[in-house]
């Protein structure tokens, strides 16, 4: 006869004979009966009760009830299997046949059926329980094991990378517990975060968005149509695989020797919502797992996580100058954004460190008597070609995507080379250096033959300064991974030879802010997001103790296991617009990522230029307001030099950062502040306290046109006055053209000429109510009128304002850029 197991997607059948089945009913039986004398529960199911929370297993190990300890409510969902644990063996989910509980419930001992036996020891804390894969008797055709995916009800917030799922009353949660436990499911054998289209159709109501039109990074936790799930896996290494990977249809994942599946462990936990980060902190800190500290205070609830930053190119010769910027930013925190010559070994770059390490660390030690910390940032495991670690001798650790061999001898002089096969060679979605190793030999080639004999073509011998040589028929030829920013890569041994690197920089200069950015190089390993958490735990491991208790990690990465090192991802890169146009909504919908997932908020990247103004600063630190957000101000000294407005600009980030670092700002005050055409302004009173003020900005374009004789050439701009009567105050710039004879009437009864032009990239500026003022492109003071502001006055309601000017020198886009303002009415605050 055949008996069904497996889940109800994906079954598997095994042939049992009769007398075999009689024997096994006849143990199951006798297990039973056992289960009832020594257990106070039902017989099919076994109760594991912690402080919040209680977990029933059933006899097949399936999770039957996730229940809140204070409402009692069950949050499992019924209709999908929750196993404890299944295999997952040539591509087919494998669940447990019988599941038996040793006496004390301290061990759950599963048949897998085909003669595969597991054995799970549980421990049950007083917060948490943890599951851990002790034994198992083959594991030979054993891909990877799987814990869950745990189904449940909870829908209301989804941390897919942390791994919790909550209501407003109750968190339900899950903690890998060692690196090769990782979060998510094994979608993919490259171990990628996966894409949404390998769901199954009946979990999404939207592939590309999940439930409730949210973009999720899949891992730990995932949205169902029913709530969600929780999942994570351990895969079988102990064989070389091929797999697609680094944008090849064919890489080589080398086997890797971590034990196999064999102490694969989890945490399971429910809480009060409330309480879910300190229960994941208790996690930490019973389990082990990274818990870096700041101050003396654990990192994830530090006011300093989520604090700004000034990114200069800060060297030994500026430093001083560069210290004076930092302390009038009011930032404790002041970053390098690229200080090495090459990524591998790390120097710095001489011209800005003619002294080293030792240099940098002078600078350190300079900026720490002042306050401020140093930061600098690298891109992960990338190598320059310049690095030692490519020449003159190739390291024998460069990743690689496969190999060949050699079919004939080569000479010094040969540029076309025969390879045994194009498997590995012929791959161009991510082939930038087009280069190949043989012995100490970097060679590049330019094509591969379409046809057999397979020929490398028109090859440079000796690339990046190795040493030409001749090698004989049979050698091993391997491709070497490389990325878009011409740079090698490591394997799994390099790598971490990078990332103690690293270590060693920041322990013997004394940095202490570092981002890995590019972390998803690591997956030159063929090993995935478990290559990211093998990098950063050995950079981790490696910190002295006077590093380790006080730094702040960013990365461009997240991940489950990875969130215990990392202090914050700022994502937001500021080189396509000005501050409100580049990648606005892209940081925006992060902080509902960051907020799902127990992150600190942080904005991104923002660059100042020479035109940068106090408006723009304004709409920015209203931003970081409401979010609670810090963010990286990029600058230099040029660029601060030539801003007219530098030292109002930096008065502006200090007394918004300190406001909100010292928490200033109310719920109502971020909710106002959270449309993005609000703009607030931040000042200090007489009166030790700060003064908040709303401004309405009204932006409009007037433009040159050409119409029919006697038609206007104005443009009328509508607009609301929601707070009282005043002034109206406003900014005019000059684009592709100079102006002049401007007038403006304001509800079709006054008509205000302004004496003044202005030549293209001017402004005028009138928000003093005495003075108009007119500034350069870069807010350098060129002249001012008086102007009397009882001609601007404006009624509280409904607006009407016409504009004219005259264009000269006109450009093909001329036209007058205004932007109307109106002020809110000064509300006190708090100290300063």
């Amino acid at each position: 006869m055949k008996c069904e197991y497996g889940n109800s997607k994906q079954k598997r059948f095994q042939t049992i004979p009769m007398n075999n089945l009689f024997v096994s009913s006849i143990k199951y039986c006798c297990l039973v009966l056992l289960a009832i004398l020594v257990f106070s529960c039902s017989t099919d199911s076994f109760n594991y009760k912690m402080q919040n929370c209680e977990l029933k297993i059933d006899s097949k190990g399936q999770l039957i009830s996730i229940i809140d300890g204070n409402s009692k409510e069950d949050y499992c969902y019924d209709n999908k299997e929750s196993v404890i644990l299944s295999l997952k063996i040539d591509s087919t989910i494998v669940t447990p046949l019988h599941a038996d509980f040793s006496e004390d419930k301290g061990k759950i001992s599963l048949n897998f059926g085909n003669g595969i036996m597991a054995d799970v020891k549980v421990v049950l804390k007083e917060k948490y329980i943890t599951f851990e894969l002790i034994s198992i008797s083959d594991d030979s055709n054993v891909d990877a094991i799987v814990w869950g995916p745990y189904a449940t009800t909870i829908n209301k917030s989804i941390g897919e990378t942390i791994g919790i799922v909550q209501n407003d009353q109750f968190t339900f949660g899950i903690q890998a517990l060692n690196l090769k436990t990782l979060g998510g499911y094994p979608w993919k054998d490259n171990d990628h975060l996966p894409q949404l289209d390998v769901f199954e159709q009946d979990d999404y109501e939207d592939l590309t968005k999940g439930k409730r039109g949210v973009l999720y990074s899949v891992e730990a936790a995932k949205p169902t149509n029913f709530g969600s799930n929780l999942q994570a896996y351990t895969r079988n290494r102990k064989k070389d695989r091929i797999i697609k990977n680094w944008r090849h249809d064919r890489y080589l994942a080398p086997s890797y020797d971590d034990g196999g599946v064999v102490e694969s462990k989890i945490a399971l936990f429910g809480c009060q919502t409330d309480s879910t980060l300190n229960t994941i902190g208790h996690i930490e800190v019973e389990e082990g797992l990274p818990h870096p500290t700041i101050n003396g205070e654990w990192i994830k609830t530090s006011p300093v996580i989520n604090s700004s930053y000034l990114i200069m190119s800060f060297t030994e010769e500026n430093i001083d100058e560069c210290l004076e910027y930092s302390k009038k930013s009011g930032f404790k925190y002041l970053y390098h954004g690229h200080p090495f010559e090459s990524w591998g070994h790390f120097p710095l770059i001489k011209e800005q460190f003619p002294n080293g390490w030792d240099g940098m660390r002078k600078c350190v030690e300079k900026a720490e008597a002042q306050g401020i910390y140093v930061g600098t940032h690298t891109l992960t495991n990338f190598i320059h070609t310049n690095d030692s670690y490519v020449t003159p001798v190739p390291d024998k650790r460069l990743a690689k995507v496969g190999h060949s061999i050699i079919i004939n001898d080569i000479t010094k002089t040969q540029i076309d080379i025969e390879i045994k096969s194009p498997d590995f060679f012929n791959q161009f979605k991510n082939n930038h250096l087009k280069s190949v190793v043989i012995n100490d030999e970097i060679i590049r080639y330019g094509s591969v033959s379409d046809n057999a004999p397979w020929i490398l073509k028109n090859c440079e011998r000796g690339a990046f300064g190795t040493k030409v040589s001749n090698h004989t028929k049979g050698t091993k030829i391997s491709k070497l991974a490389d990325h878009g920013y011409k740079v090698f890569l490591g394997d799994i041994s390099l790598n971490k030879e990078m990332a103690e690197n690293i270590a060693d920089f920041m322990n013997q200069t004394g940095v202490r802010m570092l981002d890995f950015d590019g972390l998803e190089g690591a997956h030159s390993t063929g090993m995935g997001n478990y290559s990211e958490v093998l990098f950063a735990q050995q950079w981790y491991d490696r910190l002295n103790e006077n590093i380790k208790n006080h730094f702040l990690l960013g990365a461009s990465r997240s991940g489950h296991y990875f969130w215990h090192i990392y202090s914050r991802m700022n994502w937001g890169e500021p080189w396509y617009a000005g501050f409100r146009e580049s990648q606005t909504e892209y940081r925006l919908k992060n902080q509902k990522y960051f907020k799902r997932n127990l992150m600190p908020g942080m904005l991104g990247w923002f660059k100042m230029t020479p035109s940068t103004t106090v408006e723009d600063i304004e709409w920015l630190m209203t931003r970081s307001a409401a979010y609670n957000a810090g963010f990286a101000f990029v600058t230099n000294l040029s660029t601060l030099k030539k801003n007219g407005k530098t030292d109002e600009i930096f008065s502006i980030l200090n007394t918004w950062e300190t406001a909100r670092l010292n928490g200033v700002f109310t719920e109502e005050h971020q909710k106002r502040m959270l449309d993005l055409s609000s703009e607030f302004q931040l000042q200090k009173s007489d009166r030790n306290s700060l003064v908040l003020t709303q401004i309405y900005s009204n932006k409009f374009e007037h433009k040159q046109k050409t119409r029919q004789p006697g038609e206007p050439l104005y443009s009328t701009f509508e607009f609301e006055n929601p707070v009282k009567e005043q002034p109206l105050n406003f900014i005019i710039t000059a684009v592709q053209s100079d102006i002049s004879d401007i007038k403006i009437e304001i509800n079709n009864h006054r008509t205000i000429e302004l004496p003044i032009k202005i030549k293209k990239g001017q402004t005028i500026k009138f928000t003093d109510l005495k003075n108009a003022i007119v500034y350069d492109q870069n807010w350098h003071k060129i002249s001012s009128i008086k102007l009397d502001e009882r001609s601007f006055i404006i009624p509280k309601g409904k607006q009407s304002v016409t504009f004219d000017c005259t264009f000269r020198n006109v450009g093909d886009q001329a036209k007058a850029k205004v932007e109307l303002l109106i002020y809110g009415v000064p509300e006190e605050i708090g100290n300063k």
